[in-house]
């Protein structure tokens, strides 16, 4: 015989209301607060319907249409960002400072990119090339110190520069729309204000040089300030920047020799030439589509398909030039190690851009200046051997 299956609780039945007591049925119903009286009135048109969404200055100002500025770049599409923004970069401020002094000098920081080493490190490791093969050796302290802090000053003026000559693009770029030029927390004036600024302490510093020195800055400069015009213009503001950024090189010959550069100086000029031509072009291949559609040249966009080729004949070039550097300098096996170094770091470079993506392009765009420091230790390394 089958066991019962087991029966379920019984409940004890509900007793019923008593007087002055009502059921569930017939409660009364609750009076409305005010927040649900309010929900239940009507809403006037346009009133509350959606939040107001913050547009960019740059489109509020006419400066760019906003379909450009709401048209996804690639690292949109992509999840990924290949220039991290440095909003919430973290700049340390003398305590004293009052908030908005502090949030002006951090803006300022971020404009002149502070946060990003990566481009005084481009120009610094040409710079010492020329101090070291001038002195033929460690150079006088005070033409390494005038030098190094020239270095950093002039890249921080050319970022606010360059941000200032650029606002009209940008705010279309997905990798730069948040600078602080491009998104409105600083004025193009300002910026023009911080620029001379930094060219006054720059101007201070050369003047603690010679006559020859001083005339090559001069020339340093005014390439400096065209530069940021030429994308407008030319395909080949790449070259421009190589020819900036080495100026550098005959003016640490001149201000540790006091005499007009020599031959020697101007070969590690046309290399770094070269070599400028070569990681900008990488670094212009991160923005190739959003610059297409804003309108700007660059080496990227002329080589097209061809682009990796073009970048591995240039640097191909330029390690031959350094290469020639070595043998007129009569530099050693220590040096010839360093190139050796340079040359593995571009090889890698070229396979991390294979797939051209944002994020392979800037990677090999950050490691351009191992290359220049493997270069400088080599050259280091064979006076101090010598």
């Amino acid at each position: 015989m089958d066991p019962k299956p087991p029966q379920p609780p019984r409940r004890s039945p509900k007793p019923p209301a008593g007087p002055g007591k009502p059921t569930d049925a017939v409660r009364p119903a609750a009076k409305p607060g005010p927040k649900a009286a309010a929900r239940g009135k009507p809403k006037p048109a346009g009133s509350g319907a959606a939040k107001p969404v913050a547009t960019n200055p740059a489109v509020a100002a006419g400066a760019v249409p906003a379909a450009a500025a709401a048209r996804p770049g690639p690292a949109a599409r992509t999840g990924r960002s290949a220039e991290p923004a440095g909003r919430g970069a973290t700049l340390p401020w003398p305590a004293f400072l009052s908030p908005a002094v502090r949030d002006r000098l951090r803006e300022y920081a971020l404009l002149t990119r502070q946060d990003r080493p990566i481009g005084w490190l481009l120009l610094l490791w040409p710079t010492w090339w020329g101090l070291w093969l001038a002195a033929e050796g460690f150079p006088p302290w005070g033409a390494l110190v005038i030098f190094t802090l020239g270095v950093i000053v002039m890249r921080s003026a050319g970022c606010a520069i360059n941000d200032y000559a650029d606002r009209w693009l940008d705010p279309q770029v997905q990798r730069t729309r948040e600078r602080p030029v491009a998104a409105g927390r600083v004025s193009p004036r300002e910026a023009l204000g911080v620029f001379g600024v930094l060219i006054a302490i720059a101007l201070g510093l050369v003047l603690l040089t010679n006559a020859k020195t001083i005339a090559l800055a001069g020339v340093a400069a005014v390439l400096a300030v065209v530069y940021p015009l030429l994308k407008r213009h030319t395909y080949v503001p790449q070259l421009w920047l190589g020819a900036a950024f080495g100026m550098s090189i005959p003016m640490a010959f001149s201000a540790v020799t006091d005499a007009w550069p020599p031959p020697l100086a101007w070969l590690a000029f046309a290399a770094n030439i070269l070599w400028a031509t070569a990681y900008d072009t990488y670094y212009a291949m991160v923005d190739r589509e959003d610059d297409l559609r804003a309108g700007a040249k660059s080496t990227a966009i002329l080589f097209g398909d061809l682009d990796l080729v073009a970048i591995g004949v240039v640097q191909g070039c330029f390690l031959l030039a350094m290469g020639l550097l070595g043998a007129r300098a009569e530099l050693g096996a220590a040096y010839h190690v360093g190139l050796g170094a340079a040359v593995a770091i571009s090889a890698w470079q070229l396979w991390r851009a294979r797939r051209r993506d944002r994020a392979g392009c800037f990677a090999a765009f950050r490691a351009s200046h191992l290359a220049g420091l493997a270069l400088f230790l080599g050259i280091a390394a064979h006076y101090a051997l010598a």
